[in-house]
């Protein structure tokens, strides 16, 4: 057989000479290409070498290891006495500050001094620029000083000046103007600041929002430890990771903003969180590629996915919702303990023994909040991304005992418990656990219809028993009433005239613990569902859960709290619960009953505004109120009244102007900060008619000497009245 033709580019080739070829390729006895620096055999061992995560304490090479002999022709690096280059350096250094001395006695004005005076304005965080704090009850205004200025962002040259500021003559810019932009590029250097990281008591500031304002990331962190370790030297190795730091500015820039635009679709844009959430993601990719620092990135790819969540921005949400959890396994943080002792042959995870308590409890919560986040993205009916068979992880700690690193026992339950739901041991119990174990009993729902439908011939119908379901009657008991029945006593809703004119805060985590199991509710019985059939359980207990939630909302009003702190996922609970009341509202519109149709249509505005008034600060409000408007495309077409999206809304307790308007306080007012999810508060509860199975549709007639929760023909003037004792609404009070 003739042999291949060898190709132009081979017999053109010069033959390498003896010991030409690099070291690593001769002892390997590989082909050389005698490339320089680096041949390319040795470039691809190289790539194949750091493309896997490093063992712990060790570190991949910088570059390839490639060395060659010296060779006659071959010009080659004359060896250096190290302290000769020392002394070359520091002359470097000195030419170079008398250079900068030189430029200083130009003038303030140089043109060197203007772009980068120019470019500190134009950048997100800049020193004209003022913080917002944008909470619900205060608006204040933080001046800062000159922040650093990104590298790749110093350029020089000729900008055109068309800022008016430029000609201000306020403190703040004549200070910056006169300034010299290269003390401040030295200083960076010299200090070992991020330069992409606002000013340190910017930065601060939006980390102090952070743990006061966001409902959902701050329970990984241990705030003393963080706190502290944030005021120290940036060149510490207890310092912060850059990325966690980028993720918190994303998510607190929230409720401080700047920079914020309304998008067409009537969502904001906020680019400074924009900038950093960027940013957090070039430290994502960069662990994804290395493995280094691979637990605090994996801390700010929870945050941010947070983030994303509450900007309702769902691709991204399920990109990262199955990354985090795939990474937390080779961390094998589902083991309990976070680590993994025995079968250490195989591979093993990335992570050594904790170190302490609060390195044991951080594993624990970063693994528990990785879990809820996709307990709480699988909602719209999509398998989990790890099976609660395989969550071995104890349960976290209470937030107080974290918080103050007290020497506590491991939680003993675990979701192998046999009654982790009906069970609340009270040294292990506070509101975070407690909506752990919410969000992981929605879980069950979820799985109980995701498996059902994958194996089912036909979808579920209302022609259907749900009941004859193997294991339905017990996740409906669990769901319906066993979970809030045997909550503890001092997490209950009990009387509501006990502590008369006690106006407490919300713990906002107990407020989702109540309103989860009916959201789940909904959930369950929904595609069961039967309009016509009066006794149907289903029926009941989807109009039931549905009023629940909207009850809930109704006395959250009453409070003076921000909605807007509430947890995002309030919003999907408030979206089912509508998703009810629009098949009612259908079923009213069929049978020609305008009076109770009236009364629905106000009830399911109730929830629209609850939702666009959370899309201010968070868009998923408003995506999800965009959601409910394509489902109500036919209910809005069939109905007879002239504006179904205005009619009726209801305004108890507070006029329009007052309920869905933000506070105005002086300039100097306080921010209230929100509850400790460590300390209990007592929520107290009336239940109202229509919150007990006494039929369905039947809710919403009129009983002999009983008033409707809601006249079936009404204006906004007449809520405006206090509603009596008997109109059904829940009553709550709120104990610290």
């Amino acid at each position: 057989m003739p042999k291949a033709t060898p190709t132009a580019s081979a017999t053109n080739r010069p033959a390498l000479r003896r010991n030409q070829a690099c070291r690593p390729c001769r002892k390997r006895k590989l082909k050389c290409d005698a490339a320089r620096p680096h041949c390319g055999t040795c470039v691809k061992q190289w790539q194949s070498l750091i493309s896997v995560p490093a063992p712990p304490d060790y570190a991949h090479p910088a570059e390839p290891q490639c060395v060659y002999d010296p060779v006659d022709g071959l010009a080659l690096a004359p060896d250096t006495n190290p302290l000769e280059k020392i002394r070359l350096l520091e002359e470097e250094v000195s030419k170079l500050k008398m250079q900068l001395q030189e430029q200083r006695n130009i003038g303030p004005l140089g043109p060197t001094q203007q772009p980068l005076r120019r470019l500190s304005q134009l950048r997100p965080g800049s020193a004209s620029s003022s913080l917002i704090l944008e909470s619900g009850s205060q608006a204040t205004n933080v001046q800062t000083t000159s922040l650093p200025y990104p590298k790749d962002r110093i350029i020089l040259g000729h900008l055109h000046d068309s800022d008016p500021r430029n000609n201000s003559r306020s403190p703040e810019l004549y200070e910056v103007r006169h300034k010299s932009s290269t003390d401040t590029i030295l200083e960076i250097i010299y200090s070992g600041w991020n330069p992409d990281l606002p000013e340190r008591n910017v930065l601060e500031h939006y980390i102090d929002v952070f743990f006061k304002c966001d409902p959902c990331g701050p329970r990984i962190l241990h705030r003393p430890s963080f706190l502290a370790a944030v005021r120290l030297d940036p060149r510490d190795s207890s310092f912060p990771h850059s990325a966690i730091l980028h993720a918190i500015c994303a998510s607190a820039s929230r409720w401080s903003s700047r920079n914020v635009a309304t998008l067409p679709d009537g969502t904001r844009r906020d680019e400074f969180a924009e900038f950093h959430a960027s940013k957090t993601r070039q430290y994502i990719d960069k662990t994804m590629a290395t493995g280094q620092d691979i637990f605090p990135v994996v801390q700010a790819c929870i945050l941010l996915a947070w983030y994303f969540y509450q900007e309702g921005r769902w691709v991204e949400i399920w990109i990262f919702a199955g990354f985090q959890t795939r990474v937390a396994i080779p961390l094998r943080l589902n083991y309990p303990g976070t680590f993994s002792t025995h079968n250490t042959t195989t591979p093993g995870g990335y992570l050594p023994p904790p170190k302490d308590l609060r390195d044991l409890e951080s594993r624990r919560r970063t693994w528990w909040t990785t879990i809820i986040f996709d307990r709480i993205v699988s909602v719209g009916g999509w398998i989990h991304a790890i099976d609660e068979r395989d969550i071995g992880t104890e349960l976290p700690l209470r937030g107080e005992d974290f918080d103050s690193e007290q020497l506590m026992p491991s939680n003993p339950q675990d979701m192998c418990t046999e009654d982790v739901f009906t069970t609340h041991l009270p040294k292990y119990t506070d509101s975070f656990l407690l909506l752990i174990k919410a969000i992981m009993m929605f879980g069950r729902v979820t799985d109980f219809n995701v498996r059902g439908n994958l194996r089912a011939p036909t979808a579920p119908s209302k022609f259907q028993d749900p009941f004859e379901l193997p294991g339905f009657a017990d996740l409906d008991q669990l769901v319906h009433s066993d979970f809030l029945e045997n909550l503890p006593s001092m997490f209950k809703m009990t009387g509501a005239n006990e502590l008369p004119g006690n106006h407490g805060s919300v713990d906002t985590d107990l407020y989702m613990v109540h309103v989860i199991p009916h959201a789940a509710t909904i959930t369950l019985h929904n595609p069961y569902l039967d309009l016509t059939d009066l006794n149907r359980i289903s029926t009941s207990r989807c109009i039931n859960a549905a009023r629940a939630i909207l009850s809930a909302y109704f006395k959250l009003s009453e409070t003076s709290l921000d909605i807007s702190r509430l947890h995002p996922f309030v919003t999907i609970c408030w979206y089912l619960a509508a998703v009810v009341q629009v098949q009612v509202c259908k079923h009213f519109i069929e049978i020609g009953d305008e009076a109770r149709e009236d009364q629905v249509w106000g009830e399911i505005n109730v929830l629209r505004q609850a939702m666009i008034n959370y899309g201010t600060r968070s868009p998923i409000g408003t995506r999800q109120e965009k959601l409910l408007q394509g489902l109500m495309m036919e209910i809005v077409r069939l109905t007879s009244q002239k504006q179904p999206l205005e009619v009726g809304l209801p305004l108890y307790p507070f006029s329009h102007t007052t309920l869905f308007a933000t506070p105005t306080l002086p300039e100097n007012a306080q921010m209230a900060p929100l509850p400790n999810p460590s300390t209990s508060h007592s929520m107290e509860y009336d239940s109202p008619m229509f919150v007990r199975d006494s039929g369905s549709l039947d809710l919403y007639c009129r009983p002999a000497g009983n008033p409707p929760p809601f006249p079936p023909s009404w204006s906004p003037h007449e809520l405006q009245q206090p509603l009596s004792p008997e109109s059904g609404l829940v009553r709550w009070s709120y104990r610290a």
